[in-house]
């Protein structure tokens, strides 16, 4: 069993600035919607038995509480924020599991699923399809590996090490270190990428990086320099690592098997086909449920 775990606010994102914009007859504009539940579809196509997708429902969650300067909606095309709900909807109409993200972010429910699932003997791959650094802190050997659909590019924990220099779980203590401009975190002054990962990569976490200079095992230039910025923002670097370390203890009621697709609720889909213009995309699922039934895909 291989179980697929989609960041559906990555996902919709993408359609909005990768796909042809498009306007439903009441002059809405739904390209990124439609964009998205074809990539879905596409997925189910290559083969994928069993997914959940989880949207951040709300952008602000409770790591906004923690730091004032976390990443916020603000900036986001109004029209690409109109479509998150269409495009919860839509996932659902195709039978797929939502996972609606407002105190918590998507991240973090696919974290806490990729635990569950790897807690499942018979999940031989789970497959966290979003290209966010953040996720790659989950994957483990290649068990659990993050994908980006875009490029279909594949990590497994040696993958991760050899893109960033690290172990998977050195991850929130490098985004730490470095910063994330994505999710508004700032990082440690004069800790660039490569001193960051050569310092993980002999201790792990940044905690165990001694304050004296003269204690580090690792070489790195300007360590004198280096040790003073982390001694002098302690504090800071550890509040960073907790916003970048994700949660696995988000409440979510589903099971592995709960994730199986059984087809898409065809009245649903054929509202969103209607507010899209896709006509044909309740005829293309209702041919890939004929076939899953009949054991031909």
């Amino acid at each position: 069993m291989r179980i697929h775990l989609v960041d559906g606010t990555y996902e919709l994102f993408r359609a909005y600035y990768g796909a042809p914009q498009f306007q439903a007859a009441d002059g809405r504009e739904i390209g990124a919607v439609r964009a998205f539940a074809r990539s879905m579809l596409s997925l189910l196509r290559d083969g994928a038995t069993h997914v959940g997708v989880a949207f951040d429902t709300v952008i602000e969650s409770f790591r906004n509480d923690l730091f004032a300067g976390y990443k916020t909606g603000e900036g986001i095309e109004p029209a690409l924020l109109a479509q998150f709900p269409w495009a919860e909807e839509t996932a659902e109409a195709l039978g797929l599991i939502v996972w609606r993200m407002r105190t918590f972010e998507a991240d973090d429910a696919l974290a806490t699923f990729a635990m569950r699932a790897a807690a499942d003997g018979r999940v031989e791959e789970i497959v966290l399809c979003s290209p966010d650094k953040d996720l790659c802190q989950c994957v483990r050997g290649e068990r659990i590996v993050a994908l980006d659909r875009r490029q279909q590019r594949r990590l497994d924990a040696a993958g991760v090490k050899e893109k960033f220099g690290i172990e998977p779980e050195s991850i929130p203590d490098y985004l730490a270190l470095v910063g994330d401009s994505a999710d508004g975190i700032p990082g440690i002054p004069k800790w660039g990428a490569k001193a960051a990962a050569s310092a993980l990569a002999a201790v792990r976490h940044l905690e165990a990086i001694p304050d004296d200079p003269a204690k580090w095992t690792f070489s790195v230039r300007g360590k004198d320099g280096l040790a003073a910025s982390l001694n002098a923002h302690r504090e800071e670097a550890a509040l960073y690592k907790t916003l970048a370390t994700l949660r696995v203890d988000v409440p979510l009621d589903e099971t592995v098997d709960d994730l199986a697709w059984r087809g898409a609720d065809r009245a649903k889909l054929a509202e969103h086909a209607e507010l899209t213009g896709d006509s044909r995309i309740v005829e293309d699922a209702a041919k890939l449920e004929a076939l899953r039934q009949a054991g031909t895909h």
